[in-house]
């Protein structure tokens, strides 16, 4: 199989189903940008840190693969006309939900308490998780406008949002592992 199919050269491309639409349909944003953010989640794990946080950051890998998929798939192709499913792979279940949500809490517990925002950065492995939240956080943005339009499997919903708190805990927690100072962000008062 070739890399290059010569199919997109147009400005299109397919959806999971073969329907074709314009490279820039705010399908393609939405499952771009959850490649974009599988990208920089194995950036975070090709850093020297604690190889647990590198299973749990394959898994994740693992689920946006998932999610990619799942998006690249049109509500009206995810069924066949003989009622089996399009995408025969495991969907996003509370299970996945429930794995950040243990590992949110287990970081969180070795952590002290959050009194302020803090400012991204301290150490270059921190910056890459922050990086990485942000781009979370718009992939969230498309899947939710794209399910305004086009409905999508709610727990992609759910995941996204619960990643994206993961990954503001995980720079938290590697922050403290690095001994990289986390500044807190204060607002300055008006002088008067």
């Amino acid at each position: 199989m070739k890399v290059y199919t010569k199919t997109g050269d147009k400005g299109t491309t397919s959806l999971f189903g073969g329907a074709r639409v314009p490279k820039h349909h705010l399908r393609i944003e939405s499952y771009g940008t959850i490649d974009e953010l599988n990208s920089y989640i194995g950036l975070i794990r090709d850093q020297d840190i604690n190889p647990f946080y590198k299973t749990i950051l394959m898994e994740i890998q693992d689920r946006l693969f998932t999610v990619g998929a799942i998006m690249a798939t049109p509500p009206e192709k995810e069924v066949l006309k003989n009622g089996q499913q399009r995408l025969n792979i495991n969907r996003i279940s509370e299970k996945d939900v429930n794995l950040l949500e243990v590992q949110i809490d287990a970081m969180d517990a070795e952590l002290p308490p959050m009194t302020h925002f803090v400012l991204p950065g301290g150490h270059i492995t921190v910056s890459y998780c922050h990086i990485t939240r942000c781009v979370c956080r718009r992939a969230e943005r498309l899947a939710t406008h794209l399910n305004e339009e086009e409905p999508i499997d709610e727990a992609v919903l759910t995941y996204l949002n619960r990643l994206s708190d993961y990954l503001f805990v995980l720079a938290r927690k590697l922050s403290h592992d690095l001994n990289a100072e986390e500044i807190k962000w204060i607002p300055r008062k008006e002088e008067i």
